[in-house]
């Protein structure tokens, strides 16, 4: 008969033998490299992935080995011309050397913390030798490829290689850009209402040219008026004189006419007039005599 206490050594043993096995091995990730520490101290990389066997006393630390983004808060630089500038910029790196970046930093919040430093010595050193017009808008890839190159020589210490570095935004502090607005709003505010008055001014002399040409066209217009009525009623004279000298009773009869049609208009013909008034006299008679005096002569 099997005696408990051989049952429990064999447990035991089976236990310690799976502990040493499960900790003899570990596993490698396609986006990571591993380090192997013997009591804290690196003895080995492993870059391949996959399953790798190692010394039970033995651990193993993990790195990332893809590329990793560093974003830095908005940094104030001062340009060549001493303008103020505010930079947002971020770099993207990857860890290139895992043996190095672990006894120089150790981990990616103290390789963001040291990166940022260096980022920013860069963007000023960099930036601090052009000018503000050169920043914002001519060779904004220059300087970045500057101060990528900057950032990876001195990044290379920390087993970290600099893949890129951007700037999103260069621009005036806010009080300066809010001062430059003002100053250009000014400036606009000037040109328009110089441009208004130009304007109003050339419409002023536009319109007196244009009201003298007018009073002159009319006064010439109303004395060639006046000169062809002048001329009209001369004649109009001279025909009533010949047709007077010549008939006296035709005159006469063109005469009542003229006040006929001038006095019995189409909207209102009523008269306050004795019937055998002057002013109807060739109602009744052609000749415009009364009827007695018509017939006299006949007799």
């Amino acid at each position: 008969m099997r005696s408990p206490v051989t049952g429990i050594l064999a447990l035991i043993v089976l236990f310690i033998v799976l502990a040493v096995g499960y900790s003899s091995v570990f596993t490698v990730q396609q986006t990571e490299q591993t380090i192997v520490l013997r009591f804290g101290e690196p003895v080995d990389i492993v870059t391949e992935p996959g399953l790798h066997f190692k010394a039970p006393w033995n651990s193993v630390i993990n790195v990332d080995k893809r590329i990793l983004d560093l974003e830095n808060p908005s940094q104030e630089v001062i340009a060549s011309d001493q303008k103020r500038l505010v930079v947002d910029a971020f770099a993207r790196y990857r860890i290139k050397n895992a043996l190095r970046y672990y006894t120089s930093v150790g981990s990616i919040q103290a390789a963001n913390l040291q990166l940022t430093t260096l980022l920013n010595a860069a963007l000023r050193r960099v930036l601090g030798e052009v000018s503000f017009i050169t920043v914002v808008r001519d060779d904004r890839e220059k300087l970045m490829s500057r101060i990528r190159e900057q950032l990876d020589r001195e990044a290379d210490g920390y087993g970290i290689e600099v893949v890129d570095v951007r700037i999103r935004r260069a621009d005036l502090p806010e009080q300066n850009s809010q001062a430059v607005y003002n100053r250009m709003k000014t400036e606009r505010e000037r040109e328009a209402a110089e441009f208004r008055a130009q304007g109003d001014q050339k419409a002023l002399e536009i319109r007196s040219k244009a009201d003298r040409e007018a009073t002159v066209i009319v006064a010439e217009a109303n004395s060639a008026a006046d000169q062809t009525r002048g001329a009209g009623d001369a004649e109009r004279n001279r025909l009533f004189a010949e047709a007077y000298g010549k008939d006296k009773d035709f005159f006469a009869f063109y005469r009542s006419m003229t006040a006929y049609e001038n006095g019995l208009k189409s909207s209102d013909t009523r008269f306050l007039l004795r019937p055998d008034s002057e002013f109807f006299r060739y109602f009744g008679s052609a000749n415009g005599k009364p009827a007695e005096a018509a017939a006299a002569p006949k007799q």
